[in-house]
């Protein structure tokens, strides 16, 4: 419990030096508090990045040049050693928005001169009072939508920005439960267990009330949206999914945690499927494509009540042929 504790302080102190200093210092913050050898896993065209000055020069730098006088809005924070780790490594997870003025072009999207919220998540193992490996995962289409831009066709559900937890109680700043992270987990673990290879026999909608509250929230990423209910959930999203892929790849988790009510996972890549039916209104390729995805949950009682969902659908379409950056800078989705 101690080791959690103490990796919750670096990780705030962290994000509070890394946002009081001149974004062109960026660099300077990371050595201070990241291994020379940081493993940095960001969104497409990010990708993988070695070393915690190179993440600085590369991403933090750049974006805080974009989203001027940038405050991170975090709706989640927890952590606990990886249940996929013999060994108990810690992990801390935060989540939510880094808002800013939207002064500067980023990855030739044009500035608005307006606040704009970035989706976040990301997830630290710290080791011997250092970040060593971080995955942070963002909805780059999200902030393109706000921009003017349609990088994908109508999508099946609702785009938002995009609250935090119902509850307001996911800043798990204090120690918790051992018990109540256990159970939260447990109920990812069963989730994973019966839902994620597509194989039960049982309808979809009863599938996922295994594990699911009736009023569950789906918050996805841009591109797919967000869903209220598993009649609704079904409907539009886990159905059309479904639907729209063959030859799912087995689950691949990097990290899977739970503390207290909140938990969550991610993989690089989490799985392939192969789009075979269609998907986002674009049609089948017949080409196995990765889903780099992070996963955070809120349970309540023995179920999952809330989940909120980043998928990297620049760096699947890009497998598919599709630069979606490139084809939207500017333009439109209608070019």
């Amino acid at each position: 419990m101690r080791d959690v504790q103490e990796a919750k302080h670096i990780i705030r102190a962290f994000y509070a030096d890394l946002e009081a200093a001149p974004a062109e210092d960026a660099g300077e913050v990371m050595a201070r508090y990241c291994d020379s050898e940081l493993l940095w896993r960001g969104f497409h065209p990010f990708d993988e990045i070695r070393g915690a000055r190179a993440v600085g020069a590369k991403f933090w730098t750049p974006l805080r040049q974009s989203l001027r006088r940038m405050q991170r809005r975090m709706d989640i924070f927890f952590a606990a050693p990886n249940g996929l780790d013999p060994e108990g490594g810690i992990w801390v997870s935060s989540m939510g928005h880094l808002m800013g003025l939207f002064d500067q072009p980023w990855l030739g999207i044009a500035p608005t001169g307006k606040m704009a919220f970035l989706r976040y998540c990301a997830f630290h193992r710290v080791q011997d009072g250092k970040i060593v490996e971080t995955a942070m995962y963002f909805d780059i289409p999200h902030l393109m939508v706000q921009a003017g831009l349609q990088p994908f066709p109508e999508q099946t559900a609702a785009q938002l920005v995009q609250p935090g937890p119902m509850t307001h109680d996911g800043l798990l700043y204090e120690a918790q439960s051992a018990e109540e992270g256990a159970k939260t987990l447990a109920a990812i673990e069963a989730m994973i267990g019966d839902l994620g290879q597509w194989d039960n026999p049982l309808p979809l909608e009863e599938e996922l009330a295994l594990t699911w509250h009736d009023d569950m929230i789906w918050w996805g990423p841009t591109g797919i949206g967000a869903t209220y209910t598993i009649e609704r959930y079904a409907k539009q999203h886990s159905g059309p999914f479904r639907a729209g892929f063959t030859e799912r790849s087995k689950t691949n988790h990097i990290c899977r945690m739970a503390e207290g009510h909140y938990g969550g996972f991610f993989g690089w890549p989490n799985f392939t499927a192969v789009p075979s039916g269609g998907f986002m209104g674009m049609p089948a390729t017949g080409k196995a494509g990765e889903f780099r995805v992070i996963d955070i949950y809120r349970r309540e009682g023995d179920k999952l009540a809330e989940n909120w969902i980043f998928i990297d659908l620049l760096h699947f379409w890009k497998q598919q042929g599709v630069d979606i950056l490139a084809r939207t800078n500017g333009i439109g989705f209608a070019e």
